[in-house]
């Protein structure tokens, strides 16, 4: 009970001088109108967090995990917050980008989704951030977003969550199942897709082989690679 009420205050923490950054940077003017950001889906077990911190700091993002994510799309009132730190430009983005959503998804009698779409689609308005799950990567337009897919075989991930929570093989095993059968189920409800389909990404990236480093700047290069000066909300 003390560690998840801990996990609370730390995720309240953050939300809380995220908002305070963005009430500052709204004084601000920007260049171009997009700051584009990264999304990043994973396997269980994959080491995604860590990369995500990783590529966050090289790139000096914002990072939003799952955890994160998940408290401010649940609270209303938080919510909320995220949504009215938004300038009437960001705000006419979030729109259209609502907007492509109800013709896409056909699901917004539920009202879980529709909260998370104006989460999620705030914080990318925002810019210049990492979204860990949730489904961003299918919320988001694709021309204003990396889409991450991060895997790696079982037997890794098994490795990996063994050696990060000091758990045997077996309970290992257990929780990546569970987990990624909670994951798959997840997107195919609210988005009717394929998590680990490579083409809902652009690209899809196998740890096994490669260090947080080398990792970081295989996906640097890629992010470095779109032409993100040529977006327009039109093109959406």
């Amino acid at each position: 009970m003390e560690n998840i009420r801990s996990q609370e205050a730390r995720t309240e923490q953050i939300i809380a001088g995220q908002l305070k950054k963005w009430q500052l940077n709204r004084k601000k003017k920007y260049k171009n109108p997009l700051r584009p950001v990264i999304t990043i889906s994973r396997l269980p077990g994959s080491g995604a967090n860590t990369l995500a911190q990783h590529l966050a700091d090289d790139l000096h993002m914002d990072l939003f995990d799952n955890e994160i994510v998940g408290a401010v799309a649940k609270s209303s009132q938080v919510g909320e917050s995220v949504i009215a730190s938004l300038d009437e430009q960001d705000r006419s983005i979030l729109d259209d980008w609502i907007g492509a959503g109800q013709k896409k998804f056909h699901l917004w009698s539920d009202e879980y989704l529709a909260h998370l779409t104006k989460v999620v689609g705030a914080i990318a308005a925002h810019g210049h951030a990492i979204i860990v799950g949730r489904g961003a990567g299918f919320i988001l337009p694709s021309n204003v977003c990396l889409r991450l897919l991060i895997v790696a075989p079982l037997d890794v991930r098994i490795s990996n969550v063994m050696h990060a929570y000091n758990v045997t093989e077996k309970e290992a095993e257990t929780r990546i199942m569970k987990t990624e059968k909670d994951r798959q189920a997840f997107i195919k409800k609210y988005y009717n897709a394929d998590l680990t389909d490579p083409v809902n990404y652009d690209l899809t990236l196998n740890t096994t082989h490669y260090n947080a480093g080398a990792a970081v700047q295989i996906i640097r290069e890629a992010f470095n690679s779109r032409p993100w000066y040529d977006y327009s909300v039109k093109k959406s």
